[in-house]
């Protein structure tokens, strides 16, 4: 193509994005694939079905959507999965998003990541402007880590944070709060981190796609009673820190260190919702818990203009819904949505 994604600067694309709600859409999660090298047990069932590859938009549709939105007004773009370090040239994407760092369209570019290859690709995304990233680890201990992720390994994990620390990368840990599995760790969690320096975010888990065997009342466990529960042990101060996301801060008095918050379920954070998600195959979702969702490869294909494009995302997010409607109780122990948490990226 003349105007190829890799060396155009992207067009003005007009009056911001802003929701039936007054919201401003500023922030952009994309799945860059729906495979992952583990299996846990909140998100995925053990044996499955991942899209056929011929689906998967190319590394460079994925960076002319990205493009796309930081012309809207997208200021935080972040990577997510599946496993985002585990799509074959996931590197050479990045390093092309990171020109809208450099012209200062793009305020942050990020990824959540579970660990596993951290230790391969740390340097090259502090090279690319990645300055913080998520990692979700849902226990300290070796064996029960192994349990939940299915497949994972403790140990590459944490050199894989070892190594983001020492090339500059900010780690912020996130951890599913489930039932009967890791609630006797949430102290331990709260010390390690306090102790590397690492800020820590509980989350409920989601309703989202068939996880085999797995029941996901007997998951839950609120985010309120985890409060309580690290009350107990620890001064939580309030605090008005926002990261962009959903999480709600607090400070521990002992350590300085931030610990987040997200509640989903025992109290949503639709309110202030600011984000869409992107699936690997062109497929925008307004909305983590809902089903509506706007199809964004066919105007991506069928011209090399992107007047089809941003057409196609303004009316999408003019759908965009006031809340999601996810439910965990015994009468709704299914999932709410069809689609596996690594279809979105969470």
């Amino acid at each position: 193509m003349s105007n190829s994604p890799l060396t155009a600067q992207p067009k003005a694309g007009g009056t911001p994005m802003i929701d039936p709600f007054g919201r401003h859409i500023s922030y952009l999660r994309v799945s860059v694939t729906d495979r992952c090298d583990f299996r846990c047990v909140y998100c995925m069932a053990e044996d499955m079905t991942f899209l056929p590859k011929a689906e998967i938009l190319s590394l460079e549709e994925l960076d002319r959507l990205c493009s796309a939105f930081v012309t809207l007004g997208v200021k935080k773009l972040r990577l997510t999965g599946g496993e985002p370090l585990v799509r074959k040239g996931i590197m050479q994407l990045i390093g092309n998003l990171s020109r809208h760092l450099e012209t200062g369209a793009l305020e942050e570019l990020t990824l959540t990541t579970n660990g596993s290859q951290l230790g391969k690709y740390a340097r090259d995304l502090a090279a690319h402007g990645v300055k913080r990233i998520n990692v979700s680890i849902d226990s300290l201990d070796p064996e029960k880590f192994t349990r939940i992720t299915r497949w994972g390994k403790l140990g590459p994990v944490l050199d894989g944070i070892e190594a983001a620390k020492a090339a500059g990368i900010r780690v912020k840990l996130n951890t599913v709060a489930l039932k009967g599995v890791n609630d006797d760790e949430f102290h331990r969690l709260v010390e390690w981190c306090g102790e590397e320096g690492h800020d820590l975010t509980f989350i409920e888990v989601m309703p989202m796609g068939d996880i085999g065997g797995e029941n996901r009342v007997d998951q839950f466990y609120p985010i309120s009673l985890l409060r309580a529960h690290l009350a107990q042990r620890w001064t939580l101060v309030e605090n008005d820190h926002r990261s962009g996301g959903p999480a709600r801060y607090v400070t521990l008095a002992e350590t300085g260190q931030r610990v987040g918050f997200i509640t989903p379920l025992t109290h949503n954070f639709c309110e202030s919702c600011n984000r869409v998600r992107l699936t690997c195959t062109g497929t925008l979702y307004m909305c983590l818990g809902q089903d509506d969702a706007a199809d964004l490869r066919a105007p991506l294909r069928q011209s090399e203009s992107d007047e089809l494009l941003v057409a196609a995302i303004r009316e999408a997010i003019a759908r965009k819904p006031k809340g999601h409607d996810f439910i965990i109780d015994r009468r709704h122990s299914g999932p709410a949505v069809e689609r596996h948490m690594s279809v979105t990226g969470g």
